[in-house]
């Protein structure tokens, strides 16, 4: 059985699409970016985003846009009973592999590091996300014990 889910505690999904979709125990996040929870797809709703006069982004706080998408993936998850805890597969995909990949390493340390067993992961650089953000994450997550 499928269920798909969407939650006012995560950003709105800038397309036709749910946060997540549940298959038995599995969940699967639809990419989640750092845009604030439930506001419009306005790139004004991204922490640490300046804007220049033709709305293309002109400065950016990358750490902020991390720990907001965490936060975001969160609150996707809580909506499952699941947790970070629960993640098996993370795909990340930065703008800026070369500008951002350390940064994102020592941020992903501190928030992931801590669990047992960590999930897996893969980070690719894309050309472009959905408004100007410069981070996003798809995830998995699989949480055993639960009812449909």
């Amino acid at each position: 059985m499928t269920t798909m889910f969407s939650t006012s505690q995560a950003p709105r999904p800038v397309g036709l699409y749910p946060h997540s979709r549940k298959i038995g125990p599995w969940i699967y996040l639809s990419g989640i970016g750092p845009r604030k929870p439930d506001t419009e797809a306005s790139a004004l709703d991204v922490p640490g985003l300046e804007l220049d006069a033709s709305g293309r982004y002109k400065s950016f706080d990358f750490e902020a846009q991390v720990r907001q998408v965490f936060e975001n993936v969160r609150a996707v998850l809580a909506q499952h009973g699941a947790d970070l805890e629960h993640l098996v597969n993370v795909t990340v995909y930065l703008t800026d592999m070369k500008r951002d990949f350390l940064t994102f390493n020592r941020l992903y340390a501190e928030i992931l590091g801590p669990l047992e067993p960590k999930p897996c992961r893969t980070t690719v650089e894309v050309g472009a996300l959905p408004t100007e953000i410069v981070v996003e994450l798809q995830c998995v997550a699989y949480l055993e014990s639960t009812s449909e």
